[in-house]
Formats: C-alpha cells, sequence, structure tokens
C-alpha cells in the first residue's frame, strides 16, 4: 500500500526529532520512521555546549531542559601518565556569541522533550526502511513491512549505518581503531561532586568524568583494543576491570563513580567518522534527499560535539526548508525547485561546519590518546591547554533561528 507525506524523517534520534520539531514550530508537518519500538537512549548522556544550547533555545525547550541539569563551571584536564593537573579553563567565560554554557544532559531526557511538544503520531515506530527510489517530483520510501511512503522531502536521520546516506553515495564510515566504554552511575542521596568536566589522558588512553545533576554522574573511556583486551566488549565485568586497571593515577572520586556503575549501565561502541573530504565534495543531498547529524558527519567524541551538531542541523534544515516552501519564491518556480534550493542552501550551511568538526575531533582523540616519551612530554607540557581550549572555540557558534515570516 502507498501512502503519502510531505517530509519523512528517518530516525528518531537527536537529528531526526530536533529536525522534526523544528519543521512543527514554523507549521510544517512531517513524520518520523524509526525502526526501533521505543526512543533510544543507548549512551546514557552527552555534553551540551554553547552552540547546542542556541539550538535548543531555538527549538523552545532550552529552559526546561536547564532546569533537570547542573551547569558545568570549569574543565579541568590531567595526565595518566604523571597524574599531574595539566590545564584549567573556565566554562562559563564569555565567548564571541555570549557566555559560553555546558552542561552534561542525559540523553533520556533530551529525547522525550525533543518529543513531548510534537504533535501525536508524528513518530511511527517499528518502521524500518530497506530502500529509496527516486521519481521525478518525489521519493518513494520502501519499509521491511511492504508498504511504500510517498514523500516530497526526505530526510535521513539514520546514524552511522545510514540507508539515506548510502543511497546518496556517501562513503561508509571508517573505524578509527578506538573503542570507546561509556557508563552512568547513580546516586540516589546525592554525589557530592563538583560542578566540572574532568579529562586524563595519555599513555594510550582518554577519560573523562561529568555530573549530569545532583544524582547522576556520566564517564567515558577510549582506549585502542590490544590482543588482552579484545573481545570485553559483550562482558560488563571484563568492562569495568579493565577501565579500573587503567586509571590507577586519578582522583578517588573517579574510581568511586566507577565502582558505583551498575554492570548492566556499561556500554561499548567502536569509534567511526566519515573522512572529512567526502562531507565537502560528496552528494548530502540530491533533488527532496538529504541527510544530517551521524548519517551526515559521524565523528569521534573528542570535541563532544556529535548530539551539539545534530542540533544545529535540525536548526538549520527547517529553518531553511521554511524558508524554500514558505517564504518568497520565483513566479512560475515549482515546489520540487523550492525544495532543492532549500535543501542545496542547508547543505552549503552545514558542509564546512562538518568538515571542520569532523577533522578537528579526530586530531584531538589522536593527541589525547597517544602513548610514547616524546608525544607525552609535548601534550602534558606544550598542548594540554591549547586542546581545552578547542572545546570552546568549536563550541563559539551560533547556528541561527527557526524560519519566521
Amino acid at each position: 500500500m502507498e501512502y503519502v507525506e510531505d517530509v519523512v524523517i528517518v530516525g528518531a534520534g537527536i537529528a531526526g526529532l530536533a529536525t522534526a520539531l523544528g519543521l512543527h514550530r514554523i507549521g510544517l508537518r512531517s513524520l518520523v520512521l524509526e525502526s526501533s519500538e521505543s526512543l533510544r537512549v543507548t549512551g546514557y548522556a552527552i555534553t551540551t555546549w554553547t552552540n547546542a544550547w542556541k539550538a535548543l533555545d531555538a527549538l523552545g525547550i532550552g529552559d526546561c531542559l536547564r532546569q533537570q541539569h547542573v551547569q558545568l563551571q570549569g574543565l579541568v584536564a590531567a595526565s595518566l601518565v604523571t597524574g599531574v593537573t595539566t590545564a584549567q579553563v573556565s566554562l562559563v567565560e564569555q565567548g564571541k556569541c555570549g557566555n559560553h554554557e555546558v552542561m552534561c544532559l542525559r540523553r533520556n531526557i533530551l529525547l522525550e522533550a525533543l518529543e513531548k511538544d510534537l504533535p501525536q503520531g508524528t513518530i511511527r515506530f517499528g518502521s524500518k526502511v530497506v530502500s529509496l527510489e527516486q521519481t521525478k517530483n518525489s521519493v518513494l520510501v520502501h519499509l521491511a513491512d511492504g508498504s511504500i511512503l510517498k514523500t516530497k522531502v526526505l530526510v535521513g536521520c539514520d546514524g552511522v549505518n545510514s540507508v539515506v546516506a548510502r543511497w546518496l553515495g556517501l562513503q561508509k564510515p571508517a573505524f578509527t581503531g578506538r573503542l570507546s566504554i561509556r557508563g552512568l552511575a547513580e546516586f540516589p542521596d546525592g554525589h557530592g561532586y563538583k560542578p566540572e568536566f574532568l579529562q586524563y589522558f595519555g599513555d594510550g588512553f582518554r577519560s573523562g568524568i561529568v555530573p549530569c545533576n545532583n544524582k547522576s554522574i556520566y564517564w567515558f573511556f577510549t582506549y585502542s583494543p590490544s590482543s588482552q583486551s579484545t573481545g570485553i566488549e559483550d562482558d560488563p565485568a571484563k568492562m569495568k576491570q579493565l577501565v579500573l586497571s587503567k586509571l590507577q593515577k586519578v582522583p578517588k572520586e573517579v574510581t568511586n563513580a566507577l565502582e558505583k556503575t551498575k554492570l548492566d549501565a556499561f556500554f561499548s561502541a567502536p569509534l567511526r567518522f566519515r573522512v572529512p573530504w567526502n562531507v565537502l565534495w560528496g552528494d548530502i543531498c540530491k533533488g527532496g534527499v538529504c541527510v544530517a547529524g551521524d548519517a551526515l558527519h559521524p565523528m569521534t567524541p573528542d570535541l563532544g560535539q556529535g548530539g551539539c551538531s545534530a542540533l544545529e542541523d535540525g536548526v538549520t534544515l527547517a529553518r531553511c526548508l521554511g524558508e524554500a516552501l514558505m517564504g518568497k519564491h520565483k513566479e512560475g518556480e515549482e515546489e520540487c525547485d523550492m525544495i532543492k534550493r532549500g535543501l542545496e542552501k542547508y547543505a552549503k550551511e552545514r558542509r564546512w561546519r562538518g568538515f571542520e568538526l569532523i577533522a578537528t575531533a579526530y586530531v584531538l582523540g589522536a593527541i589525547q590518546q597517544s602513548d610514547g616519551v616524546v608525544m607525552n612530554f609535548l601534550r602534558d607540557k606544550c598542548l594540554s591547554g591549547l586542546m581545552a581550549g578547542m572545546l570552546l572555540n568549536c563550541a563559539d557558534f551560533d547556528c541561527g533561528k527557526l524560519y519566521s515570516p
């Protein structure tokens, strides 16, 4: 059976829901197809930098999220080789886009906030896209259940293994040779941690710990697998043992958070990224089809910008589509041409931003996690403060407001 929709979004993650909410705010309806049976909360939390708060405020949900999380006051970086603090940076200083604002958002709270204001029925769960087909003025979306959706606009927000990105001809994301282990520690009676982002790196590892609110702590650990650590990704007890064994020189409060993390709250994943020039020169839109979020710019987590840039994508895409469909247009211009113009403007705005974030995150992670006497010295003595400052520099960005007629 064939159904007709104006805008179809594939994936109910951060990018998909942000795009849907942005479109809803300006009066454009969309349908979000999600392959799972409920919202996916894998990953537990995301560090939300200044640029993300600009996007969340544009979407109208910033204040409700602020009330449920603690604002971070500073970042402290230290060496895993010596245990010595190598950099301290304020996270509330003035930037070119206003005062910096950084929090660590619980992923489930963020997704629920994005979903809450969407019209009922916007998200269709259990809908897996298997293939696409371009017609003259529309796109046919084939689902696993045999049904077909006909749409004027298709937005792929379906993650690193995106069906839409593959249809556009974008290269498959590359494996970095690094893995991540993440977890969330719960403290029902309060944890008492300072509102600081603590980072530890060197000796082949990178780790961090950050409070989400007064009762939960998010932590992460990235490493390059060896023969001793191969195959532990499905064994939480071994993951916990590995992380604790490598963090011998960190403060007790860090290891305490790891000890308090329940085994079912450990999560492991390979770190992948899209080759930056593929974002710069590849087809990120074609006709009425485009990609956003991890389907567009999967990146390593070293800048903490994956989810933040997905929010930027949602606001930018909603604005560009709104301008194209609801703003002034040339006399006699057909709707499909207006859509194409809007998506091309979106692609132009997001190419360089995606390129910059992917490349910077990759280089930053390589330096932070590397080992060796020379690199340890250069990183700890010369580069640590510079790297901490890069986090704020990349976050000092405003994606703009939604379209307003």
